[in-house]
Formats: C-alpha cells, structure tokens, sequence
C-alpha cells in the first residue's frame, strides 16, 4: 500500500511538473510578441532615417519594422540620438541595437558587433554646384570640409588630408546647409544620404569620384549575439521573400 501511495504521489508531481514546462514553454514562444524592440538612430540622414510630421521614416527604419514583425516584436521604438551618441548609448543598454547608416569598420568592432552588411555605401564629396576646382580627394587640401562628429568622414580627411580646414556639426542637415550656403568648400560623407539631398537642392552636387568603398550593417553589443543572429535570419528572409527590394525600391 506504501509502495501504491508512493507511485501516486510521484505520478502526480510528474504530471504537475509537465503541466508547469508546458506553461513555460508557451510564455517564451510568444515573448517576442509580447516585446518592444528598442533602436537607437540619429534620424537626420535622408534617405536612411529622417522625420517627416512628427514619424520616423527611411530605409533603415522601414527595414527594422521589417525584420520586427518577422521576428514577432509587438513594437519598434526609435530613441533619437545623435550620431556620436549611438555607440555609447548601445553600450549603456540605452537601446537594444543600433540602425543609423553606420558604416562597418574594423576600429568600430573593437566595440561592438555588427550584422551581416545589409546595403553598400561608401564616402563621397558634396559641394557647392558652380564649384570647378574640386574632383577627388586630393583637392579638398586647404580647403574648409565641413563633417558630422563621430563619423568615419573625420577619420578619413584626417588620414587622407591633413590639410584641409575640418569642421565638424552634430547633425547632417546642419552639415548640408554649410556646403548650400556656402560657409564650407565642401562636405564628405555617405553617398546615398548626399545623392539623396543633391536631388532636393540646386545649390549643391556630389563629385562622381568616390573615396572609399564601404558597406553598412545594424550595431549590436558584444554579449547580444542571440539578438544580432535572429536579425540576420530575418535579414536573409527578407532578401529571399522579395520584401527587401520592395522596401529599397521605395527609396533608391
């Protein structure tokens, strides 16, 4: 009889345990859903990420909703940042991943991780467009080259021309504006963002010769690698599903 009361016992903490997994193993199938993805992103790079009466919008933030949805997020929420201010504000766990045009570099995975490149880019020149004297890097010398803080442009003028005049502002609408008004000689930065702005401004243009070749990807912190590999699952869903290139059509 001993034996019988035991076996039941067991039975039914058996069966509690199972009842118990069971519930566990419902509540994280549906935590994504149940989630806000938070992204960091400096919301002045047209047409990657800008705001337009009061919503954020762009290539980047059209493809994080995206990849959102495809991962099951109920919610994505954009922290407004400045570019400087991306990394530091990843690190401090300010947001969940980083999606603002940045450029890959090796000095910048020595702080965080990225995805797998998810558009090409690289840098160009912007001036005003009655200028005749500047055609490739190497005339920017002594000239005033106006740059957004904490992007790959400064190191790049830096290394490459050391003599030209650098100035750098917080935002690249600011950044635009000196090269149109004619305060700098000329601006480096990405070429899709300059090609974007040269369509909407008479005053400016970008030299065909490009100075780097550089591909952009989404910022992660190094201890979230679960997150940065559902994003490239998702990413390669997105590309095979056609979605992608209906998004990228939108904008390019």
């Amino acid at each position: 009889m001993k034996n019988k009361f035991v076996a039941i016992v067991a039975a039914s903490l058996a069966a509690i345990t199972m009842l118990g997994g069971c519930g566990a193993g419902s509540a994280d199938s549906t935590a994504a859903g149940n989630s806000t993805l938070t992204v960091g992103t400096d919301a002045t790079f047209q047409p990657f990420e800008y705001q337009e009466g009061g919503n954020y919008k762009g290539f980047d933030i059209d493809l994080v909703q995206a990849l959102a949805k495809k991962l099951g997020y109920s919610k994505v929420q954009f922290v407004n940042t400045e570019f400087k201010g991306l990394i530091p504000g990843l690190l401090s766990k300010k947001f969940d991943m980083v999606a603002s045009a940045v450029y890959i570099t090796d000095e910048r995975k020595q702080q965080i991780d990225f995805s797998d490149p998810y558009y090409p880019g690289g840098l160009s020149i912007m001036i005003p467009s009655d200028d005749t004297t500047i055609s490739k890097g190497s005339d920017l010398a002594g000239k005033t080259v106006v740059v957004q803080t904490g992007t790959k442009s400064v190191e790049w003028l830096k290394a490459n021309v050391p003599t030209a005049k650098i100035v750098e502002v917080e935002s690249n609408n600011e950044m635009f504006l000196q090269v149109s008004s004619g305060k700098a000689d000329a601006a480096v930065t990405g070429k899709p963002a300059a090609e974007s702005y040269a369509k909407t401004d008479p005053k400016v243009k970008v030299v065909e010769q490009t100075l780097t070749t550089e591909e952009y990807g989404f910022g992660f912190r190094k201890n979230d690698s679960a997150l940065k590999n559902k994003i490239n699952g998702a990413l390669k869903e997105l590309k095979s599903n056609g979605t992608y290139d209906k998004i990228k059509s939108e904008y390019f």
